[in-house]
């Protein structure tokens, strides 16, 4: 194998939960051009990662079908021996199923799956999606686990310790809490945020995390509470910089969404709060000092999804009763 292509345009998390397949491959095929695709804004992910040697970029936004055929162009100019499609959609199969690579695989639900050489289940059985993402080379390299790994340089720890040191952060005891989600129902509502903080020692410092978007919410979750050292950072760290922070938390909360892919990259320590999806899918943290909280009470309707939903389908959000 002298050229290989990781496919995986979906979310950020997703992309943290595909780096076992690069550390893997890299151990099997060192000498290898190892490429790797994600969807424009989760690049940063992957800025100077020592065994990549590009990584390829789809614009989903900005003309869109311009873009991807753009992409698909590339792809096949760059002939490569293998081609592996983590994600499970359309698109994702139209480029590896005519990016004229020898060998293509994925996972059997793609549409374009009858074009790949190999094709596997992806099933919610309990199997966690680190696993499940490895099956697709275990036959070029080995059965056991590999931890996803994040590559944060010299200078994103400089930058975030640079940040402790301007605000004033206790960098020897604090906390980062990511309280927001993409979905809904996958974000345990701000009064139970508040409720977490005000039983909180008081001698830490806690680093409310996320992206520019994400200011409001974390802002408005600052001030509900009275605690003396809480500081919203949303926007000031990139995400190999939050990855940083969180390597030296004394703990991480967040729902079920990326930064628990993120922390398990760092063996960071998490607690990962589920609220309408639950642990059985495989997406749960994977760090050594780990914790899942969830709800005890019994709910026909949960799980209602697979990725959460804009609003709780059943009007009650019971699942986000949880206790801490």
């Amino acid at each position: 194998m002298n050229k290989i292509l990781i496919i995986q345009t979906a979310f950020i998390g997703d992309v943290v939960l595909a780096t076992p397949i690069i550390e893997k491959i890299n151990c099997f095929f060192p000498n290898a051009q190892l490429d790797f695709l994600v969807r424009k804004g989760n690049e940063s992910l992957l800025v100077n990662h020592p065994h990549l040697h590009q990584v390829l970029i789809w614009n989903k936004k900005d003309s869109k079908y311009k873009n991807f055929y753009k992409l698909l162009k590339t792809i096949r100019l760059e002939k490569y021996d293998l081609v592996i499609n983590i994600q499970r959609f359309l698109s994702t199969g139209v480029l590896a199923a005519f990016s004229s690579a020898k060998i293509k695989v994925g996972f059997r639900k793609n549409p374009m799956s009858f074009f790949f050489n190999k094709k596997l289940k992806h099933e919610l059985d309990g199997t966690h999606e680190v696993e499940r993402n490895l099956s697709l080379i275990q036959d070029l390299t080995d059965d056991c686990f590999e931890m996803p790994k994040l590559h944060p340089s010299p200078q994103n720890f400089q930058k975030m310790n640079q940040l402790l040191i301007d605000l004033k952060v206790n960098s020897q005891n604090f906390i980062t809490i990511a309280p927001t989600s993409v979905w809904f129902t996958k974000q345990l509502p701000a009064e139970k945020w508040a409720e977490l903080i005000i039983h909180l020692p008081n001698n830490l410092s806690i680093c409310l995390i996320g992206g520019p978007s994400d200011f409001d919410a974390c802002e408005n979750i600052k001030n509900s509470v009275d605690y003396p050292n809480i500081f919203n950072l949303c926007g000031k760290l990139n995400l190999l910089e939050s990855a940083a922070l969180m390597s030296k938390a004394t703990m991480n909360y967040a729902n079920d969404s990326a930064p628990i892919h993120i922390a398990s990259a760092m063996n960071a320590p998490m607690t990962a709060i589920f609220c309408s999806t639950i642990p059985r899918f495989g997406f749960t943290p994977l760090s050594d000092n780990r914790k899942i909280i969830e709800t005890k009470e019994n709910l026909s309707c949960r799980p209602c999804g697979l990725h959460g939903k804009k609003a709780c389908p059943e009007g009650h959000f019971k699942c986000a009763n949880v206790e801490f």
